[in-house]
């Protein structure tokens, strides 16, 4: 695999094991708001590229923010996007899919890779092709006892977020079968949501991820 030079992965996972999803999010809110998710303690942000202007905000928040936080984009589908968001000054490339051109371009540019996966064959074609980990989803589909015979076959160090319809209500159980965070999407923030609602779902993640983690998974 390609080794990056980057503070890992896993590096920002230990910090908060939260990637906060921000859908339809404009330049000109995204460095209140990814303050904001800072303040609460998130540190990986990721800009889906069907957002209005995403490479314009990934890069203000890079040029801010990029020092302390894992920015990066979701909704990467080719290598020309790939391409763009390290222009930008992204470190981080989410996928709905398990596209290995995608995940090989991405480690190409010593960029973290988290592609989407919904089954063990995409799963391990994703580790493969030198994913940094995965992202279950649609978690809707994929519940928390499908995630548990993943981890039966999987390599223990593999990097698994559930992503899709993920709150606090449902954290805990996908927690207890093993996986290493989260992808938090319209429980966290919509387009026209306020600072200060924004601030207490990212407060109310946080909290509720410390007490899982005092948990043994």
């Amino acid at each position: 695999m390609h080794q990056s030079t980057n503070p890992t992965l896993i590096h920002y996972l230990e910090q908060m094991p939260l990637v906060a999803i921000l859908r339809g999010i404009t330049p000109e809110e995204s460095l209140a708001v990814v303050n904001c998710l800072m303040a609460a303690g998130i540190s990986i942000v990721e800009v889906p590229l069907n957002s209005p202007n995403p490479y314009e905000s990934i890069g203000l928040i890079s040029e801010k923010f990029g020092d302390r936080v894992l920015i990066g984009a979701g909704t990467v589908l080719n290598q020309d996007q790939v391409k763009e968001v390290a222009k930008v000054g992204g470190r981080l490339v989410v996928s709905p899919n398990t596209n290995v051109s995608v995940i090989e371009s991405a480690k190409a540019l010593d960029m973290h890779c988290v592609p989407g996966a919904a089954t063990p064959s995409e799963v391990f074609t994703a580790l493969d092709a030198g994913a940094d980990g995965v992202k279950a989803f649609p978690a809707e589909m994929l519940t928390p006892q499908i995630i548990k015979s993943w981890r039966a076959v999987l390599p223990k160090n593999v990097n698994v977020l559930p992503v899709g319809g993920i709150s606090t209500a449902n954290m805990r159980s996908y927690w207890q079968v093993g996986v290493n965070g989260f992808g938090i999407g319209g429980a966290l923030y919509q387009s026209g949501k306020s600072i200060s609602a924004i601030n207490a779902s990212a407060l109310a993640f946080v909290e509720e991820m410390k007490t899982l983690r005092q948990v043994t998974p």
